[in-house]
């Protein structure tokens, strides 16, 4: 049997006197999976992506990540760790607008050491695929939001990452434009990358993956198949 990509067993996390963020959250995402995690704002989703991410530690449990015990890394290591093995994209972009869209995709693998040739072949390749290689010279200001958010993913796999988190990535869209990243993530998908969604929406959750976890209060309480999912499952 094929070995996780994810594997977080019995994580807990508290920031404060009150509930615990996360309470002894399990969880196993095998590589190739398409994962959306849901629940309410305060349930627990974000406190369980930046706990994948390296961004946090949990208070007890194991987070292992593509064999990396990312729950024992510092500071440094964990930079590297996002740096070659995962793939992040946010809600709100986060793209350097004095950059230009190829110049902000290229600048993740310059970062890892990449030779600048090599980085904007990669880059370059990535936008083609994405079809906004006609923005390559823009600079993210000068593009719609959906552009952006492609951009963004372009950069989130210029080094090749295993995962690729997406933090409630249609958020900040509007209708047509979210249902065009959820499919590309869903294109993405299929071409063998792993996915993991974070959001409160349902319907992003069964367009562009095959299986959900719904989180509330800080456990996970329900992972069956998207198309399962009650329509009221998340507030």
């Amino acid at each position: 049997m094929t070995m996780p990509l994810i594997e977080l067993r019995e994580v807990s996390r508290r920031y404060d006197a009150g509930p615990p963020a996360l309470h002894e959250a399990s969880l196993t995402v095998r590589p190739g999976e398409a994962v959306a995690v849901l629940g309410p704002s305060g349930s627990g989703k974000s406190t369980l992506l930046n706990l994948i991410a390296g961004l946090d530690r949990p208070d007890t449990g194991t987070v292992t990540v593509d064999g990396v015990r990312v729950d024992r890394l510092g500071e440094a290591a964990s930079a590297l760790y996002r740096r070659s093995r995962i793939g992040m994209v946010f809600q709100f972009f986060n793209l350097l607008d004095d950059l230009t869209v190829a110049d902000n995709v290229a600048l993740p693998a310059r970062l890892a050491g990449t030779p600048r040739a090599e980085a904007d072949r990669r880059a370059a390749e990535l936008l083609e695929d994405l079809g906004i290689e006609r923005h390559a010279r823009a600079h993210p200001g000068r593009l719609s939001g959906g552009e952006r958010q492609r951009v963004a993913v372009a950069r989130a796999l210029v080094n090749r990452p295993a995962l690729l988190l997406a933090d409630e990535p249609t958020g900040a869209l509007d209708t047509a434009a979210g249902q065009d990243v959820s499919g590309l993530l869903a294109g993405l998908n299929a071409e063998g990358q792993t996915v993991v969604v974070v959001t409160h929406d349902l319907a992003l959750a069964r367009s562009c993956t095959s299986r959900t976890v719904r989180i509330a209060d800080g456990r996970i309480v329900e992972d069956v198949p998207s198309r399962a999912v009650a329509p009221g499952a998340v507030r």
